[in-house]
């Protein structure tokens, strides 16, 4: 669990800082995705910003109901999961749609596609799936 703790926490504060380094325009233009300043892309990318927020707020609350030991932090973990698995796909689908590929972005949208599967695989089959906290 220690280290699945480690992935949820990785997300989400990720998710929280990305969009906090994005609202105050830190990501270095070199760094960023192609067209970054088109007004299309801003959209697109802003449309991510709910979804990724509520990955966030789900993930951290169903870390804190663990440590607390309520049950109910499994449904919020699934919910967490579930939803970063779909920002990955979204965003990938995007990317794949307008055949564009950038390792980097790549890179981490795949993480939000693989890194979910792998963790509800551990969390609700064996001896996890047994356990309630």
């Amino acid at each position: 669990m220690k280290y699945i703790k480690s992935f949820f926490l990785i997300t989400d504060i990720g998710f929280i800082l990305y969009w906090f380094v994005t609202c105050f325009h830190f990501i270095p233009k070199s760094w960023a995705f192609k067209h970054y300043d088109d007004a299309f892309m801003i959209a697109w990318n802003w449309s991510f910003f709910p979804l990724d927020i509520l990955i966030s707020i789900t993930g951290l609350t169903s870390l804190y109901l663990y440590r607390r030991k309520i049950a109910a932090w499994r449904q919020l973990a699934l919910i967490s999961l579930v939803l970063t698995f779909c920002s990955g796909l979204q965003a990938l689908a995007f990317w794949i749609f307008i055949k564009d590929f950038d390792l980097v972005w790549w890179g981490f949208n795949l993480y939000l596609l693989i890194y979910p599967l792998c963790v509800m695989k551990v969390l609700f089959t064996g001896k996890y799936a047994e356990k309630q906290c």
